[in-house]
């Protein structure tokens, strides 16, 4: 604010879009809309920031399985749902932390630097990204990040925010549209794979309900203290993602329903596909599945 002339309003509106996009998540912690002024007048938590610009104490988990082009190639029907990394980066904080910038406190320079080693290795820029899953913990951290990942000119970030550029009819690159850690909730350890799977969700096209057209997603995850990891995804197959219906990912998948857009609780049916046909173990298992039953 002080640097850039940005005002309390901008961040507040950074969480406005976040709380608007994570409507669309079956998997956010909230997914409640809120006003602008409604979210200027929640609780201070450190001014600028309210509440509601914070991410919540959440739990969650996440899952990927990566494969390699061999495994990819003997099952060609999988193309169409594999997500290539095309790119990845992870760095740690330079003596830049010492500069006394709050800025590079909070993983300005490491995310610079990370995410145009990220771009380099992929062979695309900050340009081509349509779609991005960033860390923002709180709302000044993503005003930071906006410029950190190269979608702003320096100083520029808030401009950017106040334009509607970082959610649906903007210029783009839509930021967060699974609700972001403001709104979707902050797991810690499973953040990382939440952003994943929103972005593969994405690129396949089962995020029917939140679409963003795209050919390349961005996902940027950090840790204080510090490091920060940037991937560069795009679809295995080379193409441009599109809009799929319901009907069409149940065929193409081994899903009864889209899981992009439904949420449903696992029954005993779905554990039993995925336990080990050679060394099942009842015993082993015990009572988890009562329990799991239990506090669903």
């Amino acid at each position: 604010m002080e640097k850039y002339g940005a005002r309390a309003e901008d961040f507040a509106e950074i969480a406005r879009i976040s709380h608007e996009h994570s409507q669309r998540n079956p998997y956010a912690q909230f997914r409640q809309e809120y006003t602008l002024q409604e979210i200027l007048k929640s609780p201070m938590i450190h001014a600028p920031l309210t509440k509601l610009q914070c991410s919540p104490t959440s739990d969650g988990a996440g899952a990927a399985v990566i494969v390699s082009e061999s495994f990819l190639a003997s099952r060609p029907q999988l193309r169409s749902q594999a997500v290539l990394i095309a790119g990845q980066a992870l760095m740690t904080d330079s003596p830049a932390l010492y500069s006394k910038s709050a800025m590079d406190l909070v993983g300005y320079d490491m995310t610079k630097r990370a995410v145009n080693q990220a771009y380099k290795e992929a062979g695309v820029g900050p340009k081509d990204v349509s779609v991005c899953e960033l860390h923002d913990c709180f709302s000044a951290n993503e005003l930071v990040l906006l410029e950190g990942l190269g979608f702003s000119e320096p100083g520029k970030a808030h401009e950017m925010v106040r334009r509607g550029d970082i959610t649906y009819g903007g210029k783009g690159p839509i930021i967060n549209p699974s609700g972001g850690l403001i709104s979707k909730g902050h797991p810690l350890g499973a953040t990382g794979l939440a952003q994943c799977a929103e972005l593969c969700w994405q690129l396949r096209g089962w995020a029917n309900n939140r679409l963003v057209d795209a050919k390349v997603a961005l996902q940027h995850n950090l840790g204080l203290g510090g490091a920060v990891v940037v991937n560069v995804y795009k679809r295995a197959d080379g193409q441009a993602n599109t809009k799929l219906s319901d009907a069409e990912i149940v065929k193409q998948s081994a899903f009864e329903y889209n899981p992009a857009a439904e949420a449903r609780h696992p029954s005993k049916a779905d554990a039993e596909k995925v336990r080990s046909k050679l060394y099942k173990n009842d015993y082993a298992l015990g009572d988890t599945q009562e329990k799991i039953q239990a506090r669903l």
